[in-house]
């Protein structure tokens, strides 16, 4: 139950972060739309916002945690933190170099990642601006996400889950209150993604102190571990993060596809990455310094019960979700966007991309799940070699399906790259013996699929029963989907039980564990 207890708890606080992402994207929605002003933004917030979910949800976790924990484990608390100050002192100075050339070659790097804007003189400088000011929040998250891995590391994980609430609730405050004093609301939020940076970082470097691993920078010296580190995490980003450099390509693509089609993407994936951030990620985040320390210590077959318990459990939350959103994209959408500048044609258009989105979600939990196998063994090879022929397999789809389905196109791309990515990882971790199915995983997903099937009927029949108060006013409207959705979590739970899912005894242990954690 541990394996559980720590993946509810990083869950959670990605919960709450997601509910203010909500919120956030349903005041930007309001205030910029889904037109032009709105893909510059999103261009220039995805460029820092790439690095942080592939450092913050991917590299610097992957890659740091394994050599912390084994630094930890055979060699104890004082020579780990040693290794924590020398790889965040070393860290600091790469990333200003970075920053500081990123700063400088801006216009290239935006003709790069936005390549249908160069026609546009006055959009392209806006976002060259608009993407200075962004950038520095790589420096910050970065640093931010070595600090959560320390904390990871030795088993406190709500701060670090924490931290992105501080993002959202900054992005919020900056779009309502400081847009009258900036020329364009998206002035105001890319100032706000800067200044969240610094908050995310005091947040955590106080959370560190106060748990005991307080870190002095040093001056920076590049050891052997520091260079293993250093190595370990381009390869780790990309393996780890291939999702995410798809939607990159999916917006250098999008962006020679008429003004629109960048931000219907963008709000679709914010709605999938619901499930994604909640199970996913809390399953790879809670999961990896087990593995570490149970493959450092021998206990393997500890370790395979563990990923096989992240699989299941990520998968009994993420199927439902994907089935909901597949259902019913339109109803989400038009209830929290469709006000506004964001039009009725901007939902349905959103909602076709969130549809095809959902149908890859299982595989997105899929990969959470199992990178760990990889990076808990020091194995950086193989995810790359996976990632970059899902990259390829992306890109060749992308430039097949973007004429006849536009934007859809491009998400169904995404969608069958990460299915491959999957499938793949999944493949080599049996050939090797590092991973198997087990007796309960087996007994477990056709009854998953079925509860699945069970709750997708109720819902069908709710919005049938429903329908006109999904035509009627706003809050008439966001009441009849409260309504489905509650009931549907409720009639999956239902299902779940009566078919020996989760049964009545784990639910109390759980909850009576979590209560005491």
């Amino acid at each position: 139950m541990a394996i559980i207890r720590s993946i509810t708890t990083v869950g959670s606080m990605t919960m709450i972060s997601r509910v203010f992402g909500f919120i956030r994207d349903v005041v930007v929605a309001a205030m910029l739309g889904a037109g032009g002003m709105a893909d510059v933004f999103f261009v220039a917030f995805k460029l820092p916002n790439l690095f942080r979910r592939l450092f913050a949800e991917g590299a610097f976790n992957l890659a740091f945690v394994p050599l912390f924990a084994d630094k930890l484990e055979r060699d104890g608390k004082e020579q780990a933190r040693s290794f924590a100050a020398e790889s965040l002192s070393a860290l600091l100075l790469v990333l200003l170099v970075v920053v500081m050339a990123f700063e400088i070659a801006m216009p290239w790097v935006i003709s790069l990642f936005a390549p249908g804007f160069l026609d546009e003189p006055e959009r392209f400088n806006l976002t060259v601006d608009l993407a200075r000011i962004t950038f520095p929040y790589l420096l910050f998250i970065s640093l931010v996400s070595l600090l959560a891995g320390v904390l990871n590391s030795v088993g406190r994980f709500w701060a670090a889950a924490a931290a992105p609430i501080l993002l959202n609730i900054t992005l919020i405050a900056a779009v309502v209150l400081a847009s009258p004093y900036f020329a364009t609301p998206a002035h105001a939020l890319s100032w706000g993604v800067f200044w969240a940076g610094v908050f995310q970082l005091v947040w955590l470097v106080w959370h560190v102190r106060r748990a005991g691993w307080g870190l002095q920078l040093t001056k920076p010296t590049f050891s052997g571990d520091v260079k293993t580190l250093l190595k370990r995490i381009a390869p780790v980003a990309v393996g780890a993060g291939i999702y995410q450099i798809n939607l990159l390509v999916d917006m250098v693509i999008a962006s020679l596809l008429p003004a629109g089609a960048i931000s219907y993407l963008f709000y679709a994936d914010r709605l999938h990455q619901l499930p994604v951030g909640v199970i996913g990620v809390a399953v790879g985040t809670a999961l990896l310094p087990l593995l570490a320390r149970q493959i450092s210590a021998g206990e393997d077959k500890a370790a395979l019960a563990s990923q096989n318990r992240a699989l299941e459990f990520a998968l009994l939350f993420t199927l439902p979700a994907a089935a909901a959103l597949i259902i019913m994209p339109d109803t989400i959408l038009q209830v929290l966007f469709e006000r506004g500048a964001f039009t009725s044609e901007a939902t349905q258009k959103t909602a076709s991309a969130l549809a095809m989105f959902s149908l890859g979600l299982p595989a997105y939990v899929i990969i959470k799940a199992l990178a760990p196998g990889f990076f808990s063994r020091g194995d950086t090879a193989t995810p790359i070699k996976i990632g970059a022929l899902c990259l390829v397999i992306n890109l060749v789809l992308n430039l097949l399906l973007m004429k006849p389905f536009q934007h859809v196109g491009i998400a169904a791309a995404t969608v069958s790259a990460s299915w491959v990515n999957a499938g793949l990882l999944t493949w080599v971790l049996m050939r090797r013996g590092h991973f198997s199915f087990d007796a309960r995983f087996k007994k477990h997903l056709p009854r998953q699929l079925l509860a699945t099937v069970g709750m997708a009927g109720v819902i069908w029949g709710l919005l049938w029963a429903l329908g006109d108060m999904f035509s009627g006013p706003i809050l008439e409207r966001a009441g009849a989907l409260a309504i489905v959705v509650v009931l549907g979590m409720v009639a999956y739970g239902l299902f779940a039980l009566a078919l020996g899912l989760v049964s009545r005894a784990e639910l109390k242990l759980l909850v009576k564990k979590e209560a005491k954690s």
